[in-house]
């Protein structure tokens, strides 16, 4: 049952575009109930970075993130899983920004 869990979520993932993905990251590593075990503060310097590079209105306005339903739908998701499921799923999203 967990690891379907996991699996959904990463299906989700997998369709996400790029900037869907950036934006999901800096929502999941920006969370205080989200305890993974990478640095989160790192984390969301890349992929910080990396959004402003490819997404103007991230760069010149601020963003409510509500509005991303994918983004929020996917959170969501995570926020349900035990820390060890949040974990793989962080892992896998850090991975398949190439970062």
């Amino acid at each position: 049952m967990a690891e379907d869990k996991v699996k959904n979520v990463i299906n989700i993932i997998k369709d996400m575009n790029t900037k869907d993905k950036l934006r999901l990251g800096i929502c999941l590593t920006t969370s205080d109930w989200a305890n993974i075990l990478y640095n989160k503060t790192e984390m969301y310097e890349k992929f910080d970075t990396m959004l402003k590079e490819v997404d103007e209105e991230y760069r010149t306005t601020l963003i409510n993130f509500a509005k991303y339903k994918l983004v929020m739908y996917t959170m969501a998701k995570i926020m349900e899983m035990q820390e060890v499921e949040r974990n793989k799923v962080a892992l896998y999203l850090f991975n398949s920004v190439n970062i």
